[in-house]
Parts: C-alpha cells; sequence; structure tokens
C-alpha cells in the first residue's frame, strides 16, 4: 500500500501538486531521519536559518495556496531533530506585539501575500490557514508599523461571490 501510494505522490508531483507532503512529512523521524532524507523527499527548503547552537532550520511551506508550513530543525551531525507545522493556533498566539518581521518569519514562515496600506502606513502579512469549519478561505494577519515591528494580529474571510 505504501507504494502505491509513493507511485500516485510521484506521478501527482509531476503536475506540480503537493497534496503528498503531508505523507512525506509523516515518515521523517526525529532523531532518525537525516537532511539528505529530508532534501530527497521534499526539495531544497524554501529558505535555511542558521541557529545559534549549530542546528539549522529548513521551511518548507504550502503558501499561497496550501495551508501548512513546516520548520525542520537538523542538527550538526545531519539528523533531524524536530519537525514543526507551525500555522497553529499556539504559534499565531506568540506573535506580540514589537516583534521584528524576521521574528516573524522564523515562528511563521513565509506569508502567502504581502500588502502596504499608505493611509494606515501599515505592511500587512497574510497566511492561509485551515478553515475546515467554513467553505471560506481564512487568512491569519499580522500588521507591522513602518520599523518593521508587529503592531496587532487579526484574521479576515475571503468571501467568495455568490
Amino acid at each position: 500500500m505504501k507504494k502505491l501510494l509513493s507511485l500516485l505522490c510521484a506521478l501527482l508531483s509531476l503536475f506540480g501538486l503537493s497534496a503528498c507532503d503531508q505523507f512525506v512529512i509523516e515518515d521523517l523521524k526525529p532523531g532518525v531521519s537525516t537532511g539528505f532524507e529530508v532534501r530527497d523527499k521534499l526539495g531544497p527548503p524554501g529558505i535555511e536559518w542558521r541557529n545559534d547552537d549549530g542546528t539549522v532550520t529548513w521551511e518548507y511551506t504550502q503558501q499561497p495556496q496550501g495551508i501548512t508550513c513546516y520548520l525542520i530543525t537538523i542538527d550538526g551531525s545531519n539528523v533531524v531533530q524536530k519537525v514543526e507545522q507551525v500555522l497553529t493556533e499556539a504559534q499565531f498566539a506568540r506573535i506580540q506585539p514589537g516583534l521584528s518581521q524576521d521574528q516573524v518569519r522564523r515562528m511563521l514562515g513565509k506569508p502567502a501575500k504581502t500588502q502596504f496600506f499608505q493611509l494606515k502606513n501599515e505592511t500587512v502579512w497574510d497566511w492561509l490557514i485551515d478553515n475546515s469549519n467554513g467553505a471560506e478561505p481564512v487568512f491569519f494577519n499580522v500588521y507591522f508599523n513602518t520599523q518593521g515591528q508587529v503592531v496587532r494580529t487579526g484574521r479576515d474571510i475571503e468571501y467568495k461571490g455568490r
């Protein structure tokens, strides 16, 4: 069954569909899987951060269309230490006024979209998030002042015309 699923995922990837990322992510085991396996299964990361403790964190996001962003931390021996889906309520609660754009990016990954609102003099980053309770897309928003610091967060529902 697993071989059939892998074959199906490989076939879908030929068409640019990443629906199988969830199955690949579940195969990654902290303390066991290696950075080589991560790159082999998911490709190169969208961004790579070097951490003070010698580890590296790789970002794999499905934004702007998907609702997940995985941050995978790998140690100096090339062993996966942590696999974390960061677009969660707990992570959103950590976004507080005063944080910088770099800090937010490292916490939530690349946003689905960014906009600058001239009248309010604010930049807004949006992430598409899980809305399994409704049909309309929901976005988590982070608002930044001109100094690039968080001033507030919010949510928007993108209503489709009926």
